[in-house]
């Protein structure tokens, strides 16, 4: 290896320990950096480890090769290839025991000098090295030397003197005689012992690959290739060699020899090494000459039918372990995707670990996995009922859930949807109450609108405003006493129409909340209810809600001190209560006690502290807006109300822009932010059908949440959901896309098949009698010509199953009687996209639970296998 790049061996047996084979041989021991195995004057390799030289050789001069014994005993025995051909059994001075001594020292001359390129020891029968050398007029090229063979003299060698060695040995330490001559004629390039039997040795000769049984040398299998340098088996895949030409990798499988199974990406430079990784299964690295990167190749295979021919799938990549150009490389042999390369011009030496390519995948049901090296790693979402409250759980998990629960389908009491997505949410409650009030309205039929009235309420606030006309200005006395108010409040059929979508009023003019003040009470909204009956100007109505707040259970008694104060309310404007009041109000912590002293001490149309406190719920601001602001005041707060909620995606603004396209604006927000596509899709179809349905954005959020639905295998969902679409949305329903047509004359069997009368004669024309239940369809109502027969029961289809001899279970035999219907699925058409065989779904089912190819003699189609889906179970399936 003089003049030529060093390379790097590591000890069969200790971990710890590898030789840099250059003009010398070089012992060097590998440790973590500050240990006491690790002096002074020691190499460091990585940040983590530092080699120390333990010993150096240099009386093999003129190395061209070397090999490193594979057995324990005698410790650091290498075989050295030299450029005369000779094969010398050096030590690195580990071992003193007989036997070492018996070998260090002993050559094994050929017949005639030439250079020896290649050696390998045999891993099984360790005494047989195995030497390539080049070629040499009709001599063997393949020596395969016995290492415990003794001297037998001949005058031929006796003449010829170790001519390239400056050591002088003995003679009796020289052998001439090899155990087997192979490889007559030819030149050998690269040698390697088969793993899978030891008697078998694979060349890379001149020109071919060769594999030699040393129980029979006459003969030989080879196969004719330029891929011939660097042969090396796979140790996780005995039937897997590989090998190299100039820039190219050839794959080859031992099984079938006849080429390489793989060709891998050709380099601009020829390759200098390829080597299998001793710790992974299907890891191939190459270095190309002059370069400071080596090449990855992963050989994945996917699992495939048994006699399915497909290549192993390749993942290519690149990794730089140092800066200069890699003189050679060598895997550890037991750390996993470890590595020391040694550089070419000044020999430094790099301990390197090579990083497992990690792959990520996300299950449909919110498990993440992700595997590296050995280790697969599952990340589930924890569902324990104390992590609830910290972490919230995500969207994919709530949709799946609420979709489990049938949310979005209840039609009739449309707020009910809340309670179906499990009742936390105060959007999704807010949202739906919003949907079941324009519900209301729009069913109502007292209620008079100018123009479509669905379209009408389903506008939203902003827009129904926006025409108000007739308002009238009123001020009304505070409710029990004579006390006149100077408050004004204005009044419209849009505002009533408004306070009626905020839930305030119900049918009828007149505004009477009381209604609503009760259902607050059931629900514990004490401060709620006290807000509303003082804006209605009931205050007598609010301190009796507060009193009752504060002696219900669990009730809070500081609601007693609440409607004391309230109680003290005078309308002069340098009370001493307005003062305290004014500036008090703001530690109150319930925002609707905050903004019932905030109406108390503001000035006519300066209602800020009510309409702007951001804790109020929107409908309650809205409510109280279309009560006391004028009508130049009243859209200009709707506007802007509107934009904050379209900014923030907040579903409170639904109320105000209706589903209209502001309202698909503030959905695409919420949407956005929450990533909820499935109450988008829902809350969209509620809309009377129009330009918004057609809008993409809706297009897509129903796309996508039918394709979640199919992604968690909820068919059965994802069809209740297309129903409950084309019953609000008919332009969804899609037209007939596949139907059977007769293979003569081209019309729809189907469609003439679904339009035949069921009762009296219309059957006997086909040749059908007996009941509709029980009738048969097996020739084309357009030119009678007959179906295709079944493959299995070679019945024309249109045969009922049940009718068919031989046919499957007793069972299958009640779902027929049960089924009153013209054609149920068993006795479907059914066919393979790939081969055209086809017959009774029933029948096909039936067949394919136990075999896997077509039952058409001769056809060789694995129909079943073709469709990824087909032996997949609904996870909705009852």
């Amino acid at each position: 290896m003089s003049g030529s790049k060093p390379d790097i061996l590591w000890s069969p047996h200790h971990p710890d320990r590898y030789v840099i084979c250059d003009s010398e041989l070089g012992l060097y021991r590998i440790g973590p950096v500050g240990s006491s195995e690790t002096k002074a004057g020691t190499l460091p390799l990585s940040e983590e480890t530092a080699a120390t030289l333990l010993a150096i050789n240099s009386d093999t001069p003129y190395m061209k090769c070397v090999a490193w014994y594979p057995k324990h005993e005698p410790e650091c025995l290498l075989a050295v290839g030299q450029a005369n051909g000779r094969v010398v059994l050096t030590s690195l001075g580990q071992s003193h025991n007989s036997t070492c001594k018996e070998l260090v020292g002993k050559e094994f001359v050929p017949k005639h000098a030439r250079q020896c390129n290649t050696l390998a020891w045999n891993p099984v029968d360790s005494n047989l090295l195995a030497a390539g050398l080049d070629k040499h007029r009709a001599d063997f090229s393949v020596l395969i030397w016995d290492i415990s063979s003794k001297f037998s003299p001949e005058a031929s060698v006796a003449s010829e003197k170790i001519r390239l060695s400056t050591v002088d040995l003995d003679s009796s330490s020289v052998v001439t005689k090899p155990l087997y001559e192979l490889g007559q004629n030819d030149a050998c390039l690269s040698l390697c012992w088969l793993l899978r039997d030891p008697k078998l040795l694979l060349a890379g000769m001149h020109r071919n690959l060769a594999i030699f049984d040393l129980r029979n040398t006459s003969q030989k299998t080879f196969v004719n290739t330029k891929a011939i340098q660097g042969v090396t088996v796979d140790p996780h895949f005995h039937d897997r060699v590989a090998s190299f030409y100039e820039g190219q990798v050839a794959i080859w499988d031992l099984r079938k020899f006849e080429k390489p199974v793989l060709t891998l990406t050709e380099q601009p430079k020829p390759l200098t090494k390829v080597a299998w990784c001793p710790t992974r299964n299907g890891l191939l690295a190459t270095l190309t000459r002059d370069s400071n990167i080596i090449r990855l190749y992963d050989m994945q295979h996917t699992p495939t039918p048994i006699g399915d021919e497909t290549e192993p799938t390749i993942i290519e990549r690149s990794v730089q372990p140092c800066e200069s150009q890699i003189g050679s490389f060598a895997w550890h042999p037991s750390s996993q995707n470890r590595m020391v390369v040694v550089s070419a011009a000044n020999r430094v030496m790099t301990d390197f670990t090579v990083f497992e390519r990690i792959s990520l995948a996300w299950s449909s049901s919110t498990s993440f996995m992700w595997a590296c090296g050995r280790h697969l790693y599952d990340c589930v979402e924890d569902g324990a009922e104390g992590v609830d409250s910290v972490i919230e759980k995500d969207i994919a998990t709530k949709m799946r859930q609420r979709a489990q629960s049938r949310y979005g389908h209840d039609t009739v009491q449309v707020w009910r949807n809340h309670l179906l997505a499990g009742g936390s949410d105060p959007q999704l409650k807010s949202l739906w109450d919003d949907l079941f009030y324009m519900k209301q309205c729009a069913e109502d039929i007292e209620l008079k609108l100018q123009g479509n009235k669905q379209s009408v309420v389903y506008s939203g606030i902003k827009n129904i405003v926006k025409t108000s006309s007739g308002t009238t200005e009123s001020r009304r006395c505070w409710s029990g006493s004579d006390r006149q108010s100077d408050v004004p409040r204005y009044h419209s059929e849009e505002r009533c129409l408004a306070l009626r979508l905020c839930g305030w009023i119900s049918r009828g003019p007149d505004i009477d909340v009381e209604i609503f003040l009760r259902s607050l009470e059931q629900e514990r909204e004490w401060e709620r209810a006290a807000a509303v009956a003082l804006f209605n100007l009931d205050i007598r109505r609010a301190i009796q809600i507060l009193n009752k707040g504060a002696t219900a259970e669990k009730g809070d008694l500081n609601l007693n001190v609440v409607a004391m104060a309230l109680s003290g309310y005078t309308d002069e404007k340098s009370s001493l209560w307005r003062e305290m009041c004014s500036s008090l109000r703001l530690q109150l912590k319930n925002p609707y006690l905050c903004v019932m002293f905030a109406f108390l001490t503001s000035e006519p149309g300066a209602y800020d502290g009510v309409l702007y406190e951001s804790s109020v719920a929107v409908r309650d601001r809205v409510a109280f807006a279309c009560m006391f602001l004028s009508d130049a005041q009243l859209p200009r707060y709707i506007d802007k109300l509107t934009n904050e909620m379209k900014e923030a995606g907040n579903l409170e603004g639904i109320l105000l822009t209706g589903l209209t396209k502001d309202g698909v604006d503030l959905m695409e927000s919420f949407v956005d932010r929450t990533g909820d596509v499935q109450t988008a899709s829902f809350c969209m179809l509620k809309g009377s059908p129009g330009e918004v349905l057609k809008d993409p954005r809706v297009q897509c959020w129903i796309e996508n949440y039918r394709n979640l639905l199919d992604a968690w295998r909820f068919w059965h969902k994802r069809a209740e959901f297309d129903i409950h679409r084309g019953k609000l949305d008919p332009s969804s329903k899609p037209l007939a896309q596949v139907f059977v047509s007769c293979n003569f004359c081209g019309k729809s069997i189907s469609y003439s098949c679904s339009a035949m009368p069921h009762q009296g004669r219309g059957f006997s024309q086909y040749g059908v009698s007996g009941s509709p239940t029980k009738s048969k369809v097996t020739s084309c109502p357009g030119c009678r010509k007959p179906l295709p027969r079944c493959a299995l029961c070679l019945m024309n289809m249109g045969t009922p199953v049940s009718n068919c001899p031989g046919t499957g279970k007793s069972d299958d035999k009640v779902d027929l009687t049960r089924e009153n219907k013209l054609a149920q699925f068993n006795n479907w058409f059914t066919w393979c996209h790939n081969c055209r065989h086809g017959g009774h779904a029933g029948h096909m089912l039936s067949w394919f639970r136990d075999h896997t190819e077509c039952p058409v003699s001769a056809c060789t189609c694995k129909c079943m296998q073709l469709d990824t889906t087909g032996n997949l179970v609904p996870s909705d399936s009852s």
